[in-house]
């Protein structure tokens, strides 16, 4: 049997690392389509664009919830099978590939709104304990790159998922549909999602071991003299480490932007850079020919534009894939200053939601995409490879899982506090969203000055 604790892990190979962070491939899958092509889907129902972050509050709301039980529940799991972290995999896809099959045929605005909150805590069941699963196998010299190769896999799901729409026309699926059905396009790009997040979990699933505790029997003992869920919570919220403090700081700016990307950023660069904004079908009389001839001709530069949209979005995953990849060689041979490079990384990514004001051409979209993705690939492993430092192993699970609030609180803020700010500062012009990201990415930076790097021989 191994110990529970992680100073005598052994070092892992390369393989091993993938095949353990490989789900993250179906997670992102999830994510990204949600991500690029929600508010595409609620516009195309009839959503008006300063409803948007409001019809988005779901995800945030469900992650608050989702992400502390489920650390608390995996901290406490032991299946002879599957492990600790792993059945919480399972269930997390099944159900995210379930909603990801049923979301683009929603007949109307709430039923997708709905399925947005099943979607959203579904593949937090399974992300949480990705995390964890991290922090349980690898040695503290080890965690940096683990965690950059799982963000590597996530950069690559970000590019692939948010083409497939765009991909899938070019293969002749039709773009347009009639007035509050979504495009065949996107009913079988998030098809292929549910297909990719299942078939990924299940080779995490059947590649990777996870290390029993030491004292099963103990284990057992200790988890039933421990209170209840709420109140196990509520004492490692008051616990919390400093460090861990001070990162939610950061994490609350960081995300704040990209969830402010994610909810507006269809509306915003259709309108301010495509000149294509969403027509409002109730705007058009569709018993005139001419009237409904002219909705269809709005509404297919609309489809192609948030198609575009999501295309260009998809170059942060792949610049996120690509910075990975060069911190993945980085720290697989010396120890990173992760404080250094996740600042750095902050700051390009806030230029580049600032620039998306004034690209002079769409297809510069792709550089200010790019910027943003350097600040992805640092959001998605630098931060965690700092808390995992002043974290105990046996309660990785739960404070992953409370960690991940400095994510959602951030994202409900936005959410209920976006669009009111849109329509009372920004003549509600949507593109307005995107320079709120940058700020936002500049101030996580500016908070990073209080997180202290750990020293070398603390990661020891």
């Amino acid at each position: 049997m191994h110990a529970t604790g992680t100073s005598s892990r052994p070092a892992l190979s390369f393989w091993q690392i993938w095949n353990m962070s490989f789900g993250f491939l179906g997670i992102q899958f999830g994510f990204a389509l949600q991500g690029g092509f929600m508010s595409r889907i609620f516009q195309t129902l009839g959503a008006e664009k300063d409803a948007l972050p409001l019809l988005w509050i779901a995800a945030p709301l469900t992650g608050l919830l989702v992400q502390p039980v489920i650390g608390w529940f995996s901290d406490r799991t032991w299946h002879p099978v599957l492990g600790r972290r792993r059945p919480y995999f399972v269930i997390g896809a099944l159900l995210s590939s379930i909603a990801l099959l049923f979301m683009p045929h929603s007949p109307t605005l709430w039923m997708a709104v709905g399925l947005l909150w099943v979607l959203d805590a579904s593949i937090n069941i399974s992300m949480e304990p990705f995390r964890a699963l991290v922090a349980d196998k690898l040695p503290e010299q080890q965690r940096s790159y683990g965690f950059v190769l799982q963000t590597l896999i996530i950069g690559i799901g970000t590019w692939i998922a948010s083409n497939l729409p765009w991909f899938v026309t070019l293969l002749g699926v039709p773009n347009e549909a009639g007035p509050g059905v979504v495009p065949p396009s996107v009913k079988i790009a998030f098809a292929i999602g549910a297909f990719v997040f299942m078939a990924s979990i299940l080779v995490t699933v059947f590649t990777t071991r996870e290390y029993p505790p030491e004292d099963l029997q103990r284990f057992r003992d200790e988890n039933r003299m421990q209170r209840n869920l709420f109140s196990e919570i509520f004492k490692h919220v008051r616990a919390m480490p400093l460090q861990m403090r001070r990162l939610g700081t950061v994490q609350f700016f960081s995300w704040l932007a990209f969830f402010t990307m994610w909810s507006m950023a269809t509306p915003g660069l259709t309108e301010h850079v495509f000149k294509a904004p969403a027509p409002n079908p109730a705007a058009f009389d569709m018993a005139n020919a001419t009237q409904a001839a002219a909705f269809q001709s709005a509404n297919a530069a609309f489809q192609d534009a948030a198609d575009l949209v999501g295309s260009y979005m998809g170059y942060y995953g792949l610049s996120s894939m690509l910075v990975a990849l060069l911190l993945s060689f980085i720290a697989a041979r010396r120890p990173l200053n992760r404080k250094a490079v996740h600042a750095m990384s902050l700051v390009l990514g806030g230029v580049g939601f600032l620039s998306m004001w004034a690209v002079p051409d769409p297809a510069w979209l792709i550089l200010s995409f790019a910027l943003v993705g350097v600040a992805w690939a640092s959001i998605l492993s630098m931060p965690y490879a700092l808390l995992s430092s002043c974290v105990p192993a046996p309660k990785m699970g739960i404070y992953m899982g409370i960690f991940n609030m400095f994510i959602v609180i951030p994202q409900i803020v936005a959410a209920t506090l976006l669009g009111p700010a849109l329509r009372g500062l920004f003549d509600n012009r949507p593109i307005f969203a995107m320079a709120i990201s940058g700020t936002s990415l500049l101030l996580a930076a500016l908070a990073l000055v209080r997180v202290q790097e750990p020293s070398p021989e603390a990661s020891a």
